[in-house]
């Protein structure tokens, strides 16, 4: 996991996946960017610029002052347990994906920013 290719892969490129899932659930793209920045302190303007810059996955988790409470991000992405991912940076990515499909899923924000 230490060279995975989505490590490379730029920000710009995994944002509007995560946009229209979300929309295609009936939630907004306000409510996506308020779950990424509970959880990695970037706020919309952050956000922008690193898909303006076409960050890498990889530099925008590095970059990234992920939330006290994300260890309590508990659950199963692509058959995966997200608290048993030993990979840093494959982790992080993990979590928000996992917000991504509780958001979708139509949880409420108060669970899903525990």
């Amino acid at each position: 996991m230490e060279n995975h290719r989505i490590y490379k892969m730029s920000f710009s490129k995994i944002y509007p996946a995560y946009v229209a899932k979300v929309e295609k659930k009936g939630r907004t793209k306000e409510e996506l960017d308020q779950v990424i920045e509970w959880l990695t302190g970037f706020d919309v303007d952050a956000v922008q610029a690193h898909l303006d810059a076409e960050t890498t996955v990889e530099d925008f988790f590095a970059a990234a002052s992920m939330h006290e409470n994300a260890e309590l991000i508990k659950g199963v992405v692509c058959g995966v347990r997200v608290e048993e991912v030993p990979h840093p940076l494959m982790k992080k990515i993990r979590q928000m994906d996992k917000l991504v499909d509780e958001l979708a899923k139509g949880k409420a924000m108060e669970k899903i920013l525990r």
